[in-house]
């Protein structure tokens, strides 16, 4: 009986690979839309399906990022300026894409823009501390969905968000986490409102990665901002040391750091051209092997392993 039920499962795992391999056809008569093509992620996406055949549409923020791209890839790639969080420009951009893309519809959108924002304790923090993340990260990736989702649906293409393990797990205060745990909830929600349409959604889901988005100098800066501000009292309890402590921790999980973003884009390839795509992608050896089993595990053990990496308060009782 044992051999059986081993030789079934081994069959069903060869199928699950075999499926995973199938590739749609006729890449080069596809377009995709990629935001956030400044820098890391969406720089190299925008490039790398360029060399494969899409007809990409990159959005950066700047115009100086959007004419180096320019200059690097071929004539089928076009770039545009998109600030996500303004709702005419968004509009505008679609407006565009649409004529663009004519009766083909949009393959592919993969949304990519995101901010870090402040990361610092809770209680350092106000309410305006947590609104750019938020407002970037999660609204401005909403209202791009809304905007392109029609020509998505007319493609019955793939919509790809790139979510964090910050999505699974708070690792630290600021408004980046609970952007990207909101996030989830709404891949989760458009990838079943999308099955009847044909429309698949992927998220992906990076573990640590060096990129823009997590430079430790402006992340510090930043909190020295913020340090300088907070009240006598919250200064007691941490302790004048606790931001160079931090950053002593902080070169500790240097190790977990990926330094190969194609790990990333292989995930938004597969998801754009596999004709079985994934639902979630883990990104990075970090998040396949810690991080999101983490997520699944006890709070308790959560909490006793994400605290050890915290720095020890000078006096938390002081008032």
């Amino acid at each position: 009986m044992f051999f059986w039920v081993l030789a079934l499962l081994i069959f069903c795992g060869f199928v699950w690979n075999y499926k995973r391999q199938l590739k749609i056809a006729d890449i080069t008569d596809k377009y995709i839309f990629i935001t956030g093509c400044d820098t890391g992620f969406g720089n190299l996406a925008a490039r790398t399906f360029d060399k494969k055949g899409f007809h990409v549409i990159a959005a950066c923020l700047t115009e100086s990022k959007s004419t180096a791209l320019k200059a690097e890839t071929s004539e089928r790639l076009h770039t545009v300026l998109l600030d996500v969080t303004d709702p005419a420009n968004v509009k505008r951009t679609a407006q565009w894409v649409k004529n663009q893309v004519g009766e083909k519809g949009l393959w592919g959108l993969i949304n990519n823009a995101g901010v870090l924002g402040v990361l610092a304790p809770t209680d350092w923090l106000t309410v305006e501390d947590y609104r750019e993340p938020i407002e970037v990260n999660l609204f401005g990736l909403i209202d791009v969905t809304l905007n392109l989702l029609p020509l998505v649906k007319k493609a019955q293409g793939r919509v790809i968000n790139v979510s964090s393990i910050g999505g699974r797990l708070a690792l630290g205060g600021g408004g980046y986490t609970l952007s990207k745990y909101a996030l989830e909830g709404f891949n989760d929600s458009l990838r079943r409102d999308m099955k009847a349409f044909g429309v698949h959604v992927s998220c992906i889901e990076p573990g640590l990665f060096k990129t823009g988005l997590s430079d430790p100098v402006k992340a510090t800066e930043k909190k020295l901002a913020i340090w300088k501000h907070l009240s006598p009292d919250i200064k007691q309890q941490y302790g004048e040391g606790y931001i160079e402590k931090s950053l002593d921790k902080l070169k500790d999980t240097n190790s977990f750091v990926n330094m190969d973003l194609s790990l990333v884009v292989e995930c938004m390839d597969h998801a754009l051209t596999s004709l079985f795509p994934k639902t979630h992608y883990a990104a990075g050896r970090d998040a396949k092997t810690f991080w999101i089993p983490l997520s699944h595990m006890p709070a308790v053990l959560q909490d006793f392993l994400l605290l050890k990496q915290k720095v020890e308060l000078a006096n938390p009782k002081a008032v």
